[in-house]
């Protein structure tokens, strides 16, 4: 029958007949039909010593699926020496699977910056003076005909760029400009607009509560914090009618909150 199983047999148990499926979480993966194959790229900031393992159940459930070739690359973006980044295949006594692990800042940018839509990864490509190369990405970018294509890649460039370089050097040579045209842009703008907005509702209503109550618990600091801005704007108000930190734990219960979105009664 051929190798034999060598294992101490007497703690045998019987496992569930049947396994679950357990999400993968990764910082950005996707897969694309290119073809008859599928190509499965996954962009990674840090090194993860599961890759490998994960990388072959992505493999297992994409054949399953689609039963043809697939091509596997984890791209890494941040420089690092971890030595996970070096990891490119799973092996156990059985099992060999293999994939194509690339460390951006290693590799030759030169197809980079003749191909438009691989202008941003340019930016984090191999070079001895890393500024000069993002001038020259800028100036790329400022050569593309399409307005809304320009927009995007310099977004997109400025986001994986944050990487590697400052802010005040990404601003200078990638001018805000011409990402406003760009749908990614815009989100990032609203959303930190948003965010900066719930920021000032956070730091007002904590300031007012010190200033009325002294120091605050951390529970209802926690509370607090976690509201959204819609009810920050709803405590913001309440708070003028607070006597005592019980009032403002009986305005944060969830029971409360319960009562103030039922609908009233009419009649």
């Amino acid at each position: 029958m051929g190798e034999t199983f060598s294992e101490n047999t007497e703690s045998v148990q019987v496992l569930k007949t049947e396994l679950s499926v357990e999400p993968i979480r990764a910082d950005f993966v996707s897969f694309l039909q290119v073809g008859s194959q599928i190509l499965h790229i996954e962009f990674q900031t840090v090194g993860d010593r599961d890759m490998p393992l994960r990388m072959l159940d992505y493999y297992v459930r994409l054949y399953r699926l689609h039963r043809c070739p697939i091509q596997q690359i984890v791209i890494f973006l941040q420089e690092t020496n971890s030595p996970l980044l070096r990891l490119d295949r799973f092996e156990t006594n059985s099992t060999l699977h293999s994939y194509r692990a690339v460390r951006l800042w290693e590799e030759d940018p030169t197809l980079m910056l003749n191909d438009a839509t691989l202008l941003p990864f340019a930016v984090l490509a191999r070079s001895p003076q890393p500024e000069e190369m993002l001038r020259t990405i800028a100036q790329k970018i400022e050569q593309i005909e399409l307005s809304k294509e320009r927009a995007n890649i310099a977004t997109y460039a400025y986001m994986l760029g944050g990487l590697r370089y400052s802010k005040e050097i990404l601003s200078q040579l990638l001018r805000e400009e011409i990402m406003r045209e760009s749908v990614t842009y815009q989100a990032l703008l609203a959303k930190g607009i948003k965010q900066g907005l719930q920021q000032g509702e956070l730091d007002l209503a904590l300031r007012q509560l010190r200033r009325k109550f002294g120091e605050l618990p951390d529970r209802l600091v926690k509370k607090i914090k976690a509201l959204s801005l819609k009810r920050l704007e709803a405590f913001g108000e309440a708070l003028l009618d607070f006597q005592s930190l019980d009032d403002v734990t009986v305005w944060l219960s969830p029971k409360t909150q319960t009562k103030k979105s039922a609908p009233k009664d009419i009649g």
